[in-house]
């Protein structure tokens, strides 16, 4: 499980990006694999854990939850 900082995230478009702390590039985050109850967003400067995946177009996020 990885560990960052949300960059940025865009509720309309339902997408943004983590910056792991260990450094690399950042990884995309859609709002589908979040995992809260309600409403599944994501605000910048946000800590979060998370898994990284090989999508189609880079390093994905998945199963992430806010450490806050």
């Amino acid at each position: 499980m990885a560990s960052g900082t949300v960059k940025w995230f865009n509720n309309a478009k339902g997408f943004g990006f983590i910056c792991p702390d260990q450094g690399g590039e950042d990884v995309f985050a859609h709002y589908s694999t979040i995992e809260m109850e309600g409403y599944r967003t994501l605000k910048a400067g946000q800590p979060v854990s998370f898994e990284v995946e090989q999508g189609p177009k880079g390093m994905h996020a998945s199963a992430i939850s806010p450490t806050n």
